[in-house]
């Protein structure tokens, strides 16, 4: 059996496109999300959760000798306040 060509079958010339050309649904949609404020409490909870976890243990040995100091009254002049100070602001903002 021999099948015949219905009509001629012409090639698309280079440079253009089958198809439409215009665009359908030319219109932006966007995707948005709303928390509910109990979803934002949990998220604020397991950060704070997450910051104790990542703290650095105590050292009750360092913090005694740190009263210590403290309540000498000879330890506590400019120098040490001048320092305490300094490092105090460059926590804060470095």
């Amino acid at each position: 059996m021999m099948i015949d060509r219905i009509g001629p079958v012409e090639p698309i010339p280079p440079g253009k496109r089958a198809g439409r050309t215009e665009k359908i649904g030319t219109e932006e949609k966007s995707d948005s999300i709303s928390l509910s404020p109990q979803a934002m409490e949990k998220a604020e909870r397991y950060q704070v959760m997450e910051l104790i976890k990542s703290a650095p243990e105590l050292d009750e040995a360092r913090i005694a000798e740190l009263r210590a100091k403290i309540n000498d009254p000879a330890y506590l002049n400019q120098k040490v306040i001048d320092a305490t100070a300094e490092n105090i602001v460059n926590a804060w903002f470095a």
